[in-house]
């Protein structure tokens, strides 16, 4: 790991724990610190608990954790018991004390992120929760899976979306210069004038709320052939199937919409789109050396029979 990924990383550790209150001894004013009221929720949100189960969940030193529950059961916030089925186990659950105790911190931790977001409008307060997200789902390791991707049509913003994310990606990953930028703006723009929800359409897929990927339908030179145009896939969404499940509806959309046949255009350098586009039948019908976007490039164009 370089350097600069240690400094950044602490240095937004640092800022995440100061600006959420996260160093102070007590959580959001509240009469408990961010440990125990952890604890608090996760018993709030059980009926009855397994310790050892709660020290898992939380990754708690298991002599920390029974300080803690020695503390609330003193205060009359937790009672424990040993389990019925298994002896060696203790079981532990909030009393009507306790319910009212994780409501009060409950209440002021909501209270307080309240305050911390009221300066911002929604497109800010959007924004901030989707890199939350993202953060999330990065350190979780999680590649993301089908079933938590929505596919809907566009809203407003979210064509400009389509263009500042093409122009980034490309530029990126193969050092395209504004030239396909510009042309990603002028087919967007193309398609929105048009407005024909008949035989175009468009698609933003999105996981927990977040933009990851688009895809277009539209008329080609042929009435009876449509035409795939601007496949993409944000990096940390790939290898989750948004691909497939957005050139699939493509496909679906292109049969109910009467066309026989659909085409494409690409590169030999988008070599998992390629690979999505052999997978459903499309074939490659030519390949043109060419010098676009600042680069010598190989243009293929693909099509299928629908």
């Amino acid at each position: 790991m370089s350097a600069t990924t240690v400094t950044e990383v602490r240095g937004f550790n640092r800022f995440y724990t100061r600006i959420l209150g996260l160093l102070r001894p007590k959580l959001a004013g509240s009469a408990f610190g961010l440990t125990e009221a952890r604890v608090l929720f996760e018993l709030a949100h059980s009926e009855q608990l397994a310790v050892a189960d709660l020290r898992r969940t939380l990754d708690l030193d298991a002599g920390y954790l029974s300080r803690i529950l020695s503390r609330f059961i003193a205060d009359g916030l937790v009672e424990r018991e040993p389990s019925a089925t298994d002896g060696r186990q203790k079981l532990v659950h909030l009393t009507g004390r306790g319910h009212a105790a994780f409501a009060e911190t409950d209440t002021l931790q909501a209270d307080a992120i309240d305050r911390l977001v009221a300066p911002l409008d929604e497109g800010r307060r959007l924004e901030l929760v989707s890199a939350m997200s993202r953060i999330q789902r990065v350190l979780d390791g999680d590649r993301q899976t089908a079933g938590g991707l929505v596919l809907r049509a566009p809203e407003p913003g979210d064509l400009g979306w389509v263009v500042a994310r093409h122009g980034a990606r490309y530029a990126a990953e193969h050092g395209w210069g504004t030239g396909f930028e510009t042309l990603v703006a002028r087919v967007v723009a193309d398609f929105g004038e048009r407005g024909d929800t008949t035989r175009e359409a468009a698609w933003i897929a999105e996981i927990g709320g977040e933009p990851v990927g688009c895809i277009f339908c539209t008329a080609s030179g042929d009435p009876d052939t449509a035409q795939l145009r601007l496949l993409l896939v944000e990096p940390h969404a790939r290898g989750a199937g948004v691909g497939s499940r957005l050139v699939d509806e493509c496909l679906r959309f292109a049969r109910r919409s009467g066309y026989a046949r659909i085409m494409l255009w690409t590169t030999d350098l988008q070599t998992q789109a390629r690979e999505i586009y052999r997978r459903v039948g499309f074939t490659l019908d030519r390949r043109e050396p060419e010098q676009r976007f600042g680069h010598d490039i190989v243009g293929e164009y693909w099509s299928r029979d629908l």
